[in-house]
């Protein structure tokens, strides 16, 4: 079969490989499509820490089952429509146990240490379904939609942790697919009032905010964004910011246009080489602002998010604006990096 194989960082190749076997404890199912994201692009380029060996790429997954092993529990029978967590908690440890099972200290991931969705056929190992974490998917939902689930519950994770309330004024960094899904959570689930979408890249903010249709946008690369931000409040300054990039200004600039007892969410990881900001202390003591660390999700997100696009609370299926084949994955890589695209995905 053909797979998208990571090598070493600057060498992930479209290959022929065998076709893989399905084990006593695991499913086997038929790819229909992963989807991308900025992830798979830092792969690209930095490798990952997490990636110690040739491996499948693509975390973002849905398919149909086409074997299933003697000893897998459950009602699963070949056919399913089926969509697989990305990062895989050990279901055992104190964060586990306590319910935090996005910051379990065992975590792994399909597409780092298991083989990927980047591929015609993928092994959903034992971790995944110890964990409940292969999820049916909804009658009238896409493969290319369930595919989607995957980073809209990444959001739902960093929004529940918020305490947004009717009405809030929400600014989101980044029009990204990422940055989409959030305007949409906020405004589906959460009822906020504006939304604000920030971004330095004035083609892809243009197109986002035509899909997602946020009250107001900032193009950052000629506008300052706090001080349009607080114009808008008449100096109150946002309720709630989610900074969906990687860049350490929209962290910083976050703490300075937050009102008092504000809800940031440092959504975006930043790179590793460049991982700190300058924060004005007093800022969060005086405004008392709350600060939010966002990593992954959890199973339950997963689910929640196939339900959320199921009853069409939140859409996702217009995000999805190129479909490309397996055999020009390494165009779609492409394609994210320069935000050609609001989300990306691959059909095997």
């Amino acid at each position: 079969m053909k797979a998208i194989r990571f090598h070493a960082p600057e060498d992930v190749r479209l290959e022929d490989i065998p076709e893989p076997e399905c084990g006593p404890d695991e499913i086997k199912i038929k790819v229909h499509n992963c989807s991308t994201c900025g992830t798979d692009v830092k792969i690209l380029h930095n490798g990952h820490q997490n990636i110690t060996r040739e491996t499948t790429m693509g975390h973002e997954v849905a398919g149909e089952i086409v074997e299933i092993g003697a000893n897998v529990g459950g009602d699963w029978k070949v056919g399913d429509r089926v969509q697989s967590i990305a990062a895989v908690p050990c279901g055992e440890c104190y964060e586990c146990k306590h319910g935090w099972m996005q910051v379990c200290e065992n975590q792994t991931s399909v597409g780092y240490q298991y083989d990927g969705g980047f591929a015609e056929y993928m092994i959903v190992p034992q971790q995944v379904l110890a964990v409940d974490g292969l999820n049916r998917i909804p009658e009238g939902v896409g493969y290319d939609e369930a595919s989607a689930a995957e980073p809209f519950a990444c959001a739902i994770n960093a929004q529940e942790q918020l305490g947004i309330e009717e009405g809030d004024f929400a600014v989101i960094f980044g029009a990204g697919p990422i940055g989409c899904m959030h305007t949409r959570i906020a405004r589906g689930v959460h009822k906020v009032g504006t939304v604000v979408l920030i971004d330095i890249n004035a083609e892809r903010l243009a197109m986002s905010a035509d899909a997602v249709h946020p009250d107001v946008t900032i193009d950052a690369s000629t506008e300052d964004p706090v001080a349009r931000v607080m114009e808008l409040t008449n100096g109150r300054g946002a309720d709630v910011i989610i900074t969906a990039t990687p860049a350490n200004v929209t962290q910083e600039q976050a703490l300075r246009m937050a009102a008092r007892n504000g809800r940031i969410s440092f959504f975006g990881g930043l790179p590793k080489t460049n991982p700190t900001i300058t924060c004005d202390s007093n800022l969060v003591h005086y405004r008392q602002l709350h600060i939010h660390g966002a990593n992954g999700s959890a199973p339950e997100h997963n689910k929640r998010a196939l339900q959320y696009i199921a009853t069409g609370q939140v859409p996702v299926k217009d995000l999805i604006t190129r479909h490309i084949k397996l055999e020009d994955a390494l165009e779609a890589f492409q394609i994210v990096a320069k935000g050609e695209a609001i989300k990306v995905t691959v059909e095997p």
